[in-house]
This record gives structure tokens, sequence and C-alpha cells, in this order.
């Protein structure tokens, strides 16, 4: 853990003064994959999610929450609030990979557990394994059982012989392991961590699910019981345990000061490469976008839009849906000013939703949101999103076209090029490229 001096004495100071009381615990529920449309309370006509559904009814429902197109972005704008462009990885960070956190970046763990807190987390890193300095324990967190990257690095999705293991702390402690009852050891793991939880200091439990990410698992009670074949088999589980979590907070009185935060990473893998398609994986494996449009690692709605949900019992008014935008940086941002945590020293690209959470205001702080991939291929400002990875400007109204059906560049030249340029400008910022549009 990099200490700071200023932060080691604010710690000592908190707990001197009693304060902690009034910062709410931390939860967050984060899905691998899971589609826009796959939730019930999102449209799904057939896939059952009551403990999700259940949790939108009595918080937040956000409709335009956007994150990376795929894993890793998605994870580092939630870990440390900003675009992943920014973040100097110096390598991959799957299977094989030598990248990961640099020292320079101030991680959500790591300012919750410099302000006081109680750093734990269950599932999926993908943030840097090869040196142990890149693991969870080693960047925040006091504790961490789960996987350093996806479940599919493997043979014959991956062509690595890396072990894909099962970790503890920082050392590897099952391999071969069967991935059937994952979601079920994950859920018994962080249910354990909540019911040892210590009433005098508060805690930041961060659940990161292997699925649905594919190739699917699913544990025999679950497998055959949905409506919708194994992924909905899957979702079915991931809800199960959702539900188990949000039980053991109510059993321990701790519902009405735990902030609960779900999502998925990113959208499903509709346009799933060859590689994938094999060795039991096929293309209705992938979830639902709904009405968007798109996949995984598109920037079109149905990559980075996701599913997101804010419970707060003592500070959100139940029952709320939203069409703000809001993104995955702003969870960063707003969990530090939540807990009274130490502000990054680096730029950050979140902002802070507390008063909008709380109704204070009506509208979202965000009024911008980058798409990267390869590059910088899109950007939506206020109603208006400009797509240029084609080479011709594709230019949408979010507001009245969510669906990204209508090219609205020829008649709007003027945003075209309003849009373009600050694109242009964040690409200088962030060392990418964006990719010239035709006039």
């Amino acid at each position: 853990m990099r200490m700071r001096i200023a932060a080691f004495f604010c710690v000592l100071f908190t707990a001197a003064v009693g304060v902690a009381n009034d910062r709410p615990n931390v939860v967050i529920l984060f899905a691998d994959d899971m589609g826009y449309g796959d939730p019930a309370c999102y449209g799904h006509p057939q896939i059952r999610t009551p403990n999700i559904d259940a949790l939108a009814k009595d918080g937040l429902r956000l409709t335009s929450f956007v994150t990376g197109s795929w894993c890793v972005p998605s994870r580092t704008q939630l870990i440390t609030g900003r675009y992943m462009p920014r973040v100097k990885f110096n390598g991959g960070t799957g299977a094989d990979g030598r990248g990961g956190l640099p020292d320079s970046e101030w991680t959500l763990a790591e300012a919750l557990q410099d302000a006081g807190y109680a750093t734990h987390m269950v599932g999926k890193w993908h943030l840097g394994y090869k040196l142990k300095k890149f693991l969870p324990v080693h960047q925040g967190f006091d504790t961490w059982f789960g996987l350093p990257y996806s479940n599919d690095y493997i043979r014959p999705w991956v062509q690595t012989d890396e072990p894909l293991g099962l970790y503890r702390g920082d050392e590897m402690v099952e391999h071969p392991f069967d991935q059937d009852p994952l979601t079920q050891r994950y859920t018994a793991e962080a249910t354990s961590l909540i019911k040892k939880h210590s009433a005098d200091q508060p805690f930041l439990l961060y659940i990161a699910y292997a699925m649905p990410h594919l190739p699917l698992h699913v544990s025999k009670e679950f497998r055959g019981k949905s409506q919708f074949g194994l992924y909905g088999d899957v979702i079915e589980e991931v809800d199960w345990s959702i539900g188990q979590i949000l039980k053991t907070l109510d059993q321990k009185g701790l519902t009405e000061n735990t902030l609960v935060f779900f999502a998925s990473d990113n959208g499903p893998w509709i346009n799933m490469p060859p590689r994938m398609q094999q060795a039991g994986n096929e293309l209705w494996h992938a979830g639902s976008v709904g009405p968007l449009r798109g996949s995984k690692g598109e920037t079109y709605e149905g990559g980075p839009r996701v599913p997101a949900i804010i419970r707060w019992p003592s500070k959100i008014k139940p029952g709320r849906v939203s069409a703000e935008l809001v993104g995955m940086p702003d969870i960063y941002r707003t969990l530090l000013s939540v807990a009274k945590a130490e502000p990054s020293p680096n730029v950050v690209d979140g902002h802070d939703l507390t008063a909008f959470l709380q109704g204070d205001v009506a509208s979202s702080p965000r009024k911008d949101y980058f798409y990267f991939r390869s590059g910088l291929e899109a950007v939506r400002v206020g109603d208006w999103k400009l797509r240029t990875k084609t080479g011709t400007a594709e230019l949408f109204h979010m507001r009245t076209d969510p669906y990204e059906r209508v090219n609205r560049a020829a008649d709007k030249p003027e945003i075209v090029k309003d849009l373009y340029q600050r694109m242009q400008v964040m690409a200088k910022e962030v060392g990418k490229r964006v990719q010239k549009i035709e006039n």
C-alpha cells in the first residue's frame, strides 16, 4: 500500500473524533459482459431478475450509464476514475501480460483504505498480475479471492499455457478448478466478509463476477431452471447471488447506511470472434443489448451502455429512473467524496454525483463522454454523439434516437465540426488518434 503522510494523519483524526459512522459502507456488484437488455427491469421478457429489479425499485436506475466497451478500460475507469489511455500499463493484463497499474495511480481501494475503510475484493481483477505488486492486495485491498483476468484465458479460446487459477491474497491457491460453482463460491466469500464486519469501521466490498463472460458456467442448482436456456440460467444465478448479498446486509443491520452500486463492465459479446465460437460456446450464449445498436468492443451504445443501479436508502429516493448521462469514472469520484477520502493527485475524468443522487439537482454533472477503442472513436456532448470510426461522420441525437439509427451529420454540420474539434483536443491530451472524417 502506498500510504501518504497526510492521509495517515487524516485517518488518525477521523478515528479520534468518531466520524466514521457518517460515511456509508460501499458494495460494488460488477457483472461481466451482462447486456443492457438482460435484467428484467431493463426490458428482458424471459430472464427473471427479482433481486436486481428490487435493487432498482429501492434506488436509482440509470438508463444512460456508459463505460469502456470491454473489460480493461471499464475496470480502469472504476478503479482509477480515468480513461484508460491516461494509465500507463506498459503491457497487457491478460494471460502472459506483463503490464499493470503503475505506482502513480491512486486506486479506489487505496483511497478508501487510507480513509479508514476495510477494503475487500472478490472476483475478477484484470488490471495486472504478472508482478505481485499489480495484484489487488498491493493496490489497496486488504483481501482478495478471485481470478487475475477473464475466465476464457485458456485453450482453445486463448493460445496460452499460463495456468488459470484462483488467487487468495497474492498467491495462486487453486489450479485447476471447476468454474461451474464459481458464482456460488464468490457469494459465500462475500457474505462471509459482511458477516465478519466490525460495526466501528466502514467497508468497501467489490464483487466482480466471472459471469456471464464466455465460456458460460453455472452451478447444478441453476442449470436448466430459467426460461432462456444456459444464458438465462447464468444471469439468474448472478441475480440470486446479489439477493444473498443484499439479504446479508439486511441481517446485519447495514442496509440503511450502505451504498450499493450494480453495473456490468460492458455489453454482451454479440459479435464474438471466431476463436470464441468453439468448444461449447454458441452465438446465442451472448446477452442482449435490447433496442441498442452494437456489441462488446464497439463504440455504438450496445458496447459501452450498460445496466446500472445505485441504492443508498438514507440518501437516494427509491424508485427513481434517470436518462441523465453518467459515466463509470463518476463512480470513482463519487465514492471518494462520500467516503471523505483524499482526492487523486492525477487528472480524474469523473464527476461527483452526490448532489444528483440525493435529488438536490435534477441534472447529472457529466456533460460529455469520450469513447475509446484502438483510438478515440466517438464523443457524446449533451444530447449529441459523434462517431468517426468509419471515416464518415455519424451524428446521432441520443435523446430522440438512443438506438443510433438516423445519421444527422448532413443536417448538422456545425455540430459535427464542434464535436470533432473536441475529440481532437482530447486525443492530443491522452496521446490517441482520431480517424479523419470526410467533409
